[in-house]
């Protein structure tokens, strides 16, 4: 049985506090926990610096190649993943300037922490 602060996992299962949920994801130096999807860059998570127009700063972020377990965006903002191992997140970069953002979701606790989880996808 794995622990950690938010969350418990039992049998492969993890569970979080109720009404934790569809809470907001913690933030990092006061940014928010966003996925961003770009018109060619594809999809993206992280905490957001700053956007001007459709260009989107994102700190501490990885690129959601290949994701399972969640039917949509929307389903992954906020619910996270349920079949982490076969999801393909490549490692964390410190920042990244996505140019042509047309969508940003805000993430709950639960999603950042699944995606966080994700073991880093490399060839």
């Amino acid at each position: 049985m794995k622990q950690s602060i938010n969350e418990i996992e039992v049998n492969g299962v993890k569970y979080v506090p109720k009404g934790k949920d569809n809470q907001q994801a913690e933030q990092f130096d006061g940014l928010n926990y966003v996925i961003v999807r770009t018109y060619s860059a594809g999809v993206f998570a992280g905490y957001l610096k700053d956007r001007t127009g459709q260009e989107v700063v994102l700190l501490k972020a990885r690129r959601l190649y290949y994701w399972d377990g969640a039917a949509t965006l929307s389903q992954l903002a906020e619910e996270g993943v349920s079949k982490p191992q076969n999801c393909k997140f490549p490692c964390e970069v410190s920042s990244v300037l996505l140019l042509q953002s047309i969508e940003i979701l805000p993430c709950t606790e639960k999603a950042r922490l699944s995606i966080a989880e994700v073991k880093t996808w490399q060839v």
